[in-house]
C-alpha cells in the first residue's frame, strides 16, 4: 500500500475519501481499491481555514512504483511500512502457581488479558464490584449522597477511568499502542479510536468494553473475584509467597501484579508496613471549573463553531508563576461533560470530570490544579495521602458534610468574597453544591496561584474567567501520591515477585499509559516464566 501523510482536507470539503486519495496520487478514482485512515487530526489554528489533516494508506490497482515515479520528489507519499508484532516466547522458569493480578483497572485488565491469552489463567482480585453493579452504586451516590466505600468512582471493575471522559491520548510512545487500541475496538469501542489524534471512548461505551474484556478473560480460563481486597502480603527473604484477601483468605503465589489505582490508600499503607520500597511523589490539587460548551467552541473554532463536522472543543492551559515557581494548569478536560462526585473515603469530597461518547451535555469542565511537591507535606512517603485527605475533609465540611461540594463563582473567588447568585451555567455536580469560600478548603499557595492564572487564561480563551463561571472543589486525585519503586523488569526493588503497575504504582497517567504498562509487565512475565 501507499502511505500519504499531511493530506489537508478543508472543513467544508465533503468529497469521498477515495476520490481525494486518487487526486493526491494523480490516478483515476477507479484505480483506488481501498483507503485506510491511519490518523486524523484537526487543525484549527486558523479559524477561517479549519481543516482535517490525514495520514492514509491506499491500495491501488496499478503498480506502486509507477505511481511513485510520477510523484518523484514528493516526500509525503511513500510505500507503507508493514508493522509486524514481535513474537512473545515464554521463558524457562517454571511458574508453580497461577499469577495473581490485583486490581481490574486499565493496567490490571490488560495484564490479565495478556496472561490469559497466553494460557497463564490469572486470578484477578478486584476490591470493588463488577461494572454493572458499580454503575448502579455510583448512580445512587450521585442521586442521594449515599456513599459506598466498596463500590464508587475510584474502586471497582474498570478503575477510575470507567467514570471519566475515557480519553485515550498519551505522551507514551510505545509500539504496542496499536495493539491496545485494537483490543478496545474488539471489545466494543468505536473503530475511530485507532486513527483519531485525540481519541476518546466515553464512560457509556467504556463500561461495555470493560465487561467484554472481563468475559474474554473468563473464557480463556482466568478467574475474577470481586469484593476481594488484598489486606496483607506474605513476603519471606525478599520473595513474595502469598496474599491475604479480606483478612482471612490466603492465596499462595510467587507472582502478583499490583494495579491498585491512585486511590488505594489502605493498600499503600499495607505495602509500607511490609517494607516494600516506595517513595513520595509529586501530584497536583485544585478545583473543577465549568463553562457552557459554546464558550469553548467559540474560542477554539471561531465562526465555524457549531459546524456539524466539529465535535465539542477542548483546551489545554498552563501558567507558570515566576515569583513562586508554581504551575497552574488544566487537567483532564472534559468537553460536553459533567463534574462528578468521586470520593473513595467517607467524610471527604472529591471532584472529577466525566463525559459520554457523544459529549453532548452542553457543558465543558476541566480541573484547574497547582503542583504539589513532597516538600509541601514534609517529604514522608505517605505524607501525600494525608495532605490530600486533609483538603478533601475540609471540602466535605465546607459543602455541608453531606457530600455536596463547595463552589464559588470566578468573580467572587478573585474578589475574595462569596454570595453571588448569577451563574452562566447550572453546576452539574451531584448530589449538589453549596456556595462557599474555596480558600477555606485548599492550601493558600494553590488558591493564590489559581488567582494569578485565571486572568492569564482569560487572555487565551475569551470567557474563561467570566465572573459568572463556576469553580467546584476539590480536585485532589490527579495522580498517585507515591511511587512503588521497581526495576527495569517491572519487579519491586526489594520484594521479588511483586510487580507494581499502572497509575497507582506511579508509572502511568491515564487509561492508555496504564494499559500499556500492564501489557508490557505481562509480556515481561511471560518471557521469564513458563506454565
Amino acid at each position: 500500500m501507499l502511505r500519504i501523510i499531511n493530506m489537508r482536507v478543508l472543513l467544508e470539503n465533503d468529497t469521498p475519501m477515495n476520490k481525494l486519495a486518487a487526486k493526491r496520487l494523480k490516478i483515476p478514482p477507479q484505480a483506488v481499491l481501498e483507503v485506510v485512515i491511519v490518523r486524523r487530526a484537526l487543525d484549527a489554528r486558523r479559524k477561517s481555514n479549519i481543516s482535517f489533516v490525514y495520514t492514509l494508506d491506499v491500495k491501488v490497482a496499478i503498480p506502486e512504483g509507477q505511481v511513485l515515479s510520477r510523484l518523484k520528489g514528493d516526500k509525503d507519499v511513500s510505500i507503507a511500512k508493514e508493522s509486524i508484532a514481535e513474537a512473545i516466547i515464554p521463558g524457562q522458569v517454571k511458574l508453580e502457581q497461577r499469577p495473581v493480578v490485583v486490581g481490574l483497572g486499565p493496567a490490571g485488565m490488560l495484564a490479565a488479558l495478556t496472561l490469559a491469552r497466553h494460557g497463564y489463567k490469572p486470578i484477578i482480585l478486584e476490591r470493588g464490584r463488577n461494572v454493572e453493579q458499580r454503575t448502579k452504586d455510583v448512580s445512587r451516590f450521585w442521586q442521594t449522597g449515599q456513599f459506598d466505600a466498596i463500590s464508587n468512582v475510584q474502586f471497582g471493575e474498570g478503575g477510575a477511568g470507567t467514570f471519566s471522559d475515557g480519553k485515550l491520548t498519551t505522551r507514551v510512545n510505545d509500539p504496542l499502542m496499536s495493539q491496545v487500541l485494537d483490543i478496545f475496538v474488539k471489545a466494543g469501542a468505536p473503530e475511530e479510536i485507532t486513527y483519531l489524534h485525540k481519541p476518546h471512548i466515553g464512560t457509556d461505551k467504556l463500561r461495555e468494553v470493560v465487561k467484554n474484556i472481563r468475559q474474554e478473560i473468563l473464557a480463556l480460563g482466568g478467574q475474577v473475584e470481586f469484593e476481594a481486597k488484598v489486606t496483607d502480603m506474605d513476603i519471606k527473604d525478599g520473595q513474595l509467597k502469598g496474599l491475604v484477601v479480606n483478612e482471612t483468605k490466603y492465596i499462595p503465589c510467587s507472582i502478583a501484579l499490583f494495579g491498585i489505582g491512585h486511590s488505594a490508600r489502605d493498600t499503600y499503607e499495607m505495602l509500607y508496613q511490609r517494607g516494600v520500597a516506595m517513595e513520595a511523589k509529586a501530584f497536583s490539587i485544585g478545583v473543577r471549573i465549568e463553562h457552557p460548551q459554546e464558550v469553548i467552541d467559540a474560542s477554539q473554532y471561531g465562526v465555524a463553531a457549531g459546524h456539524p463536522q466539529l465535535k465539542a472543543a477542548d483546551y489545554s492551559l498552563v501558567y507558570h508563576a515566576k515569583d513562586t515557581g508554581r504551575t497552574a494548569y488544566s487537567f483532564c478536560m472534559c468537553p460536553g461533560g459533567l463534574v462528578v462526585a468521586a470520593a473513595s473515603e467517607a467524610g471527604g469530597v472529591v471532584t472529577n470530570g466525566m463525559s459520554m461518547y457523544d459529549r453532548a451535555s452542553g457543558m465543558a469542565n476541566s480541573a484547574l490544579v497547582v503542583n504539589v511537591t513532597p516538600e509541601d507535606f514534609g517529604g514522608q512517603i505517605l505524607g501525600g495521602i494525608h495532605f490530600q485527605r486533609k483538603y478533601e475533609q475540609l471540602a466535605f465540611q465546607c459543602g455541608g458534610s453531606n457530600y455536596h461540594a463547595p463552589f464559588q463563582t470566578v468573580g467572587d473567588f478573585l474578589a475574595g468574597k462569596t454570595g453571588s447568585t448569577l451563574f452562566n451555567i447550572k453546576p452539574s455536580y451531584k448530589p449538589g453544591v453549596i456556595a462557599a469560600d474555596l480558600r477555606q478548603c485548599l492550601p493558600e499557595f494553590v488558591t493564590d496561584t489559581l488567582a494569578q492564572a485565571l486572568p492569564e487564561f482569560e487572555r487565551k480563551i475569551k470567557g474563561f474567567a467570566n465572573p459568572e463561571a463556576i469553580m467546584i472543589g476539590v480536585e485532589t486525585r490527579t495522580s498517585a501520591p507515591v511511587r512503588i519503586m521497581r526495576d527495569n523488569d517491572y519487579q519491586s526493588l526489594n520484594s521479588k515477585g511483586l510487580y507494581p503497575i499502572g497509575e497507582g504504582a506511579g508509572y502511568a497517567g491515564g487509561i492508555m499509559s496504564a494499559a500499556l504498562d500492564g501489557l508490557n509487565s505481562a509480556i515481561a512475565i511471560i518471557r521469564k516464566y513458563k506454565i
